[in-house]
């Protein structure tokens, strides 16, 4: 048996939904399984728990059964929740687990789930991965019989040998582990009940207000006609024709089990997660890397300075010039980063006022009887959990340190967006920027 994580609950109102954490990753990923689910159980599994640990290699997986369902709450077969309180309950748990944005990932019929989620809150909704999609139980009168029979066999057969047929004898582990997990999911009465309340459910109008990455899975041994001859209710080509921009994997199931057949079957859509994970992030990445001037500070002579000033002069000086940079920092409309230790890492959407910024911070400091120089470069740079990052940032400081006491130097990006600023500058000729690429031509500013 795998070790399974902690099980956890989080509260929607007086309804307890149960929930696990584990593995690592970029993104949040909120793993909502399909029609047969246990989060203590499914660990039992040889093949599920290593479908599972593989999503747990690519994100940090919120695991959890829906109402009704496995460890959370169950109902009486006349009370069941409409879908729109499964979407109440997935921020719910969201919210235990102290995430803001998450993939949600749904098979068969927690996939109505999922899309509605995604368009209901799409700031919240990181990706949407829907497994054999089944969007509308059944919109014909042929689809209701077929419907009702199943129903009927699920009073009848629900955890035996006969209910699942051919697939029964598919894995020998099914024998020991399939059908207690099946009834220790949901009950028969239940599952008929919640099945003949989700008959009407039809969600594919709302497949076209859903803009984030998604990922659909279909399997590839059922049909794979052309699209627009079919309007079948669970097809993959239709859900991912309605979803712009949706990726399409064929893959074989057996009964929108992912991770059934091992990790050989399971591996090309565990693969193609990865894939949508690492889509995501890049994605994420471009949206935290952003133009701007980075502004370096610091004292000059700073070791010199602390040794004659001795250790609690020096810190009440680095203090009180602290308080001063930040308040100047501000009046610029600059972002302060963060203290360089005798000085700082400052960011502007404008480069004069960087420079302006700059020369206030000098002027200010001089009567303490010391000398700062500075450094800028306008460039693009990342925004990092604690700063930020990039060559750009690397530059200003690079530049930063070829200053004199009480002089600006700037990269002659920073020079050619300012003009007409009325800044003067004097050209110091090319450098080579330590661990830079290039040569850099750079500029003091003398006036302005």
């Amino acid at each position: 048996m795998t070790k399974r994580p902690e099980t956890k609950y989080a509260w929607n109102g007086d309804v307890a939904l149960a929930y696990q954490v584990f593995g690592a990753g970029p993104v949040d990923l909120v793993y909502l399984q399909g029609y047969t689910s246990h989060v203590d159980l499914n660990w039992e599994s040889q093949y599920l728990a290593r479908f599972l640990r593989g999503l747990g290699e690519k994100a940090r997986v919120i695991h959890t059964d829906r109402r009704g369902w496995g460890c959370s709450d169950r109902f009486s077969p006349g009370d069941v929740a409409p879908l729109e309180v499964q979407v109440d309950d997935l921020v719910a748990v969201m919210d235990a687990a102290g995430s803001e944005r998450a993939v949600i990932f749904t098979s068969v019929d927690t996939c109505p789930t999922g899309v509605l989620f995604a368009a209901t809150y799409p700031e919240r909704t990181a990706g949407l991965v829907l497994v054999d999609p089944m969007l509308a139980f059944y919109d014909t009168e042929e689809a209701r019989r077929d419907w009702a029979e199943t129903n009927a066999r699920v009073r009848r057969e629900w955890g035996t040998p006969a209910y699942y047929g051919e697939f029964w004898h598919d894995v020998r582990e099914l024998e020991d582990w399939y059908a207690p997990w099946c009834r220790a999911s949901v009950s028969p009465g239940a599952l008929a009940a919640e099945s003949d309340a989700f008959g009407a459910v039809d969600v594919r109008e709302v497949l076209s207000s859903i803009h984030v990455p998604a990922l659909v899975v279909g399997n590839s041994e059922e049909r794979l006609a052309d699209p627009i001859v079919s309007e079948s209710t669970r097809d993959a080509y239709v859900v991912q024709a309605g979803i712009s921009g949706s990726r399409l994997l064929k893959s074989p199931m057996q009964g929108g089990a992912a991770w059934h057949h091992g990790y050989a079957r399971g591996a090309p859509i565990l693969a193609a997660v990865g894939d949508l994970i690492a889509s995501i992030r890049e994605e994420q990445e471009s949206f935290d890397r952003v133009l701007a001037t980075v502004l370096f500070t610091d004292i000059v002579d700073s070791t010199a300075t602390a040794a004659l000033l001795g250790d609690a002069r020096w810190r009440r000086l680095i203090d009180e010039h602290d308080r001063a940079a930040k308040a100047i920092v501000a009046r610029y409309r600059g972002e302060y980063v963060h203290t360089t230790g005798d000085g700082l890492l400052a960011t502007f959407d404008g480069p004069a006022r960087a420079i302006r910024c700059a020369q206030s911070i000098i002027e200010a400091r001089r009567p303490l009887g010391v000398e700062i120089r500075a450094g800028l470069h306008t460039g693009e740079i990342e925004r990092a959990e604690h700063g930020v990052a990039g060559v750009g940032v690397h530059i200003g400081a690079r530049v930063g340190a070829l200053a004199g006491g009480g002089e600006v130097w700037v990269s002659s990006t920073v020079k050619d967006l300012t003009a007409g600023s009325g800044l003067v500058f004097e050209d110091r000729g090319e450098h080579e920027l330590k661990g830079v690429p290039d040569r850099w031509r750079l500029y003091r500013v003398v006036a302005g």
